[in-house]
């Protein structure tokens, strides 16, 4: 985009896969919080917000598919990861994460795992509505536990869009999430949230959808010019957003998706 005023388009964060740390790390780690509780998950959820903070991200979010192992366990009625009794929860771990996220970096939100990421057998309910209401109720529960904390909102991330779930936990302070999503997993989200998040090559595809669906803005994940040459043919630049979803080295990451989130208008 040669010509105009550069602009800076806000960014959005949906979370981070940090790696596993070595023990010289998390040892100093754990050092410098002496006195205090905290586990590898509490580790990893700083580890994955900290680039973000120093990078400026607009829309900052914690976490990542490694927090499945506190849902997990914050879950009652499970043996290993099978159900064998009625869903309950302990909401203590999560409100916990909660205090820490939002103390380092006010209103960032959380990044998880979307219930069919859990990897849980159900060999209690034996029915998939009945299972489906059950860890959808444990999941609300979880996610306003850590609101009332402090915690921004929520990001629930998916490897496909399932209907039932997404009909019963999207909402104004949940966004799903799916890093590759198909036109159809497009069309079941755009039926219950008015935003999606689509990788940069998938632009057009969104747009083909407004006709149909009520789009009030797009995130492109890790944009380029094209991208977002291509978004505002047909949107405004406020209804645009750069996404990241960060899997590699954080710091560089996060500084690249800044650097490509200009446009000139």
């Amino acid at each position: 985009m040669s010509g105009g005023k550069l602009r800076q388009i806000p960014t959005r964060a949906f979370g981070a896969e940090p790696g596993i740390p070595d023990i010289r790390e998390l040892a100093g780690w754990v050092a410098e919080r002496r006195g205090m509780q905290g586990d590898l998950t509490t580790y990893l959820l700083a580890r994955s917000l900290s680039p973000q903070k120093e990078t400026a991200i607009t829309a900052p979010c914690a976490g990542g598919k490694f927090y499945r192992n506190r849902l997990i366990g914050c879950l009652l009625g499970l043996d290993a990861d099978t159900v064998v009794a009625e869903i309950g929860v302990d909401a203590e771990p999560v409100i916990a994460d909660a205090i820490e996220t939002t103390t380092a970096l006010r209103g960032a939100s959380v990044a998880m795992p979307a219930p069919h990421l859990l990897g849980i057998t159900d060999s209690y309910y034996h029915d998939d509505d009945e299972w489906v209401h059950a860890i959808a109720g444990a999941y609300r529960t979880l996610m306003r536990s850590m609101r009332d904390a402090g915690c921004g909102g929520h990001v629930l991330i998916c490897d496909h869009i399932d209907e039932q779930e997404t009909e019963a936990l999207a909402g104004r302070k949940v966004f799903f999430f799916h890093p590759a999503p198909g036109r159809e997993d497009l069309e079941i989200l755009l039926e219950h949230q008015r935003q999606v998040a689509v990788p940069r090559q998938d632009v057009k595809t969104v747009i083909s959808l407004a006709e149909e669906y009520e789009i009030s803005g797009i995130v492109i994940m890790d944009p380029d010019d094209t991208a977002i040459r291509a978004a505002l043919e047909s949107l405004d630049l406020s209804r645009i957003t750069a996404g990241g979803y960060c899997t590699s080295d954080c710091t560089a990451y996060w500084q690249d998706l800044k650097a490509s989130a200009v446009c000139r208008i």
